[in-house]
């Protein structure tokens, strides 16, 4: 990485991905992990944490781990094992949390993300599986004084996803964290719903600032949590950016001097400020060790090979393929990338079908992701099927139809108009394209707009506009634009050589 040449520091960022697996049940036992259930419903002996009670481990959270390891480029273990991560919290039953510690199913790996500045890709240190714990229910009307305890989350399946120290902006987190939740989406593993928190994000930062001497001072590292959507995430890491950066020019403190300790802070979405709450825990203050209560797991090479098969294109992939196959730009490519792979599945069955990639985005990014986005509908249920709107672009390159009016017939297609043909029929558009019809009204509207043709003839190419305006206005938007156009300048060019010659 290089210095910025804008900036005097660095800013150096490692992201803790928290995914609840896409399971019926959760890690080691039968209860439901259905989001919105009545509190303390969906628990039994063995999430309680209850003498004598067993763990057994799911196997579908363990295969969409598997996937979603091998869709991270990690490089997936043949033995791996269970660890107990011991610490006391209220909404932890069990005092310690069944987790993996030296032995991770699956580690180094990389993440491609695209901030704005091309293609770069994010080390990923290890992805493992471990329980949730709890959730604390905190009596804020009763100034604080009392929280109550709902357990059900306590054995939900998590995948954690840790990253490498390498995200260097509060950009790159945004880009981040929306890549992993496209990846995993597509892939089943994860809803990925921040609000209802399968997806969670602790966010490790701290600045390296370059000193007159040539070295290099790190301030200390501060994790922050209670991060809750995707742009908090990227506000927090603004904030705190800035604020390492005013604090070492207070006091001077480097990360790994005696004395200057990881801190946690807590972000508040309200102040939109960090609050250090107190010195993080290490490794050690854990106490791992192994799981007595269930067996290490082993995974073959060809079982590895038969999921890898399983995957199928990945987003990374399409943005690669999109414009080499179609001509695209790098910004339409993701536009239609982000929206899934059904969407881009869409994009390409209608592009084959009408023979204009690049129309078909433009039509998908504005009109069909509006749409989509105001009825909260998925693109499988769009009313207007990829031949649909094939059919109605080629109803526009045939007939010239202008923009207005083909938002006019897309709007009766998505109310049930079978074709583009019909929504016209039905709207009674029947685009003028007559060449000696236009010519007439173009000449009427030259000899009306005395001062644009005046302003024309000084240079003013702009002028020409308020003249096509007054010609579609009197064939009420019908003209074929085109064509419009075209015998516009042709008038106006022989007005100033008449004009020239007399």
């Amino acid at each position: 990485m290089t210095w910025s040449e804008s900036i005097s520091y660095r800013t150096v960022i490692g992201l803790e991905v928290h995914v609840q697996l896409l399971t019926r049940t959760k890690l080691f036992c039968g209860c439901s992990t259905t989001f919105g259930q009545p509190p303390n419903s969906a628990t039994c002996p063995v999430c309680l944490g209850l003498p004598g009670a067993l763990p057994v481990m799911n196997r579908r959270a363990f295969d969409l781990a598997v996937k979603a390891a091998l869709a991270l480029n990690c490089r997936v273990a043949g033995f791996t094992k269970w660890d107990r991560k011991n610490y006391f919290y209220p909404d932890l039953p069990k005092n310690y949390q069944i987790s993996q510690y030296d032995l991770p199913f699956s580690e180094e790996g990389w993440l491609e993300i695209d901030a704005g500045q091309g293609p770069r890709r994010i080390g990923l240190i290890r992805v493992h599986l471990e329980e949730d714990a709890g959730k604390l229910l905190h009596d804020e009307n009763g100034g604080g004084q009392a929280s109550r305890v709902d357990l059900n989350r306590a054995g939900t399946p998590l995948l954690e996803i840790v990253s490498k120290p390498e995200v260097a902006s509060p950009e790159e987190t945004r880009a981040y964290l929306e890549e992993i939740r496209l990846l995993l989406r597509e892939l089943g593993v994860s809803d990925c719903e921040m609000q209802e928190g399968s997806l969670r994000c602790d966010a490790n930062i701290n600045l390296h600032i370059p000193q007159a001497d040539g070295s290099v001072a790190a301030t200390p590292i501060v994790e922050v949590k209670n991060l809750n959507s995707v742009a908090a995430v990227e506000r927090a890491m603004r904030y705190e950016t800035q604020r390492q950066f005013e604090q070492f020019q207070k006091d001077g403190k480097k990360w790994g001097e005696p004395g200057v300790h990881k801190a946690t802070a807590g972000w508040d979405e309200n102040s939109r400020t960090t609050r250090i709450q107190r010195r993080k825990e290490e490794a050690a203050d854990y106490r791992y060790f192994p799981e007595p209560d269930l067996v290490p797991v082993t995974v073959s090479a060809a079982r590895v090979d038969e999921v890898r098969a399983e995957l199928g294109e990945l987003p990374a992939a399409q943005r690669a393929r999109l414009p080499a196959q179609y001509g695209l730009s790098a910004y339409d490519a993701g536009v239609l990338t982000r929206q899934g792979r059904a969407f881009v599945a869409y994009f390409e069955e209608a592009a084959r079908l009408c023979g204009d990639a690049k129309e078909t985005a433009n039509w998908l990014a504005n009109d069909v992701l509006q749409a989509l986005n105001e009825s909260k509908q998925a693109i499988r249920y769009f009313p207007i099927s990829a031949a649909g709107l094939a059919d109605l672009i080629g109803e526009i390159k045939a007939t010239g139809l202008n923009k207005q009016r083909s938002r006019e017939v897309f709007a009766e297609m998505l109310a049930g108009c079978p074709s583009a043909k019909q929504a016209m029929d039905k709207l009674g558009i029947k685009v003028i394209a007559d060449r000696d019809q236009l010519a007439d009204i173009v000449r009427r509207a030259i000899a009306a707009n005395p001062t644009a043709v005046a302003d024309f003839k000084k240079g003013k190419t702009k002028a020409a506009d308020a003249i096509k305006g007054a010609v579609m206005r009197e064939t009420k938007g019908m003209a074929r634009t085109e064509l419009v156009q075209e015998i516009l300048l042709e008038e106006l060019h022989r007005a100033g050589s008449d004009a020239d010659r007399g």
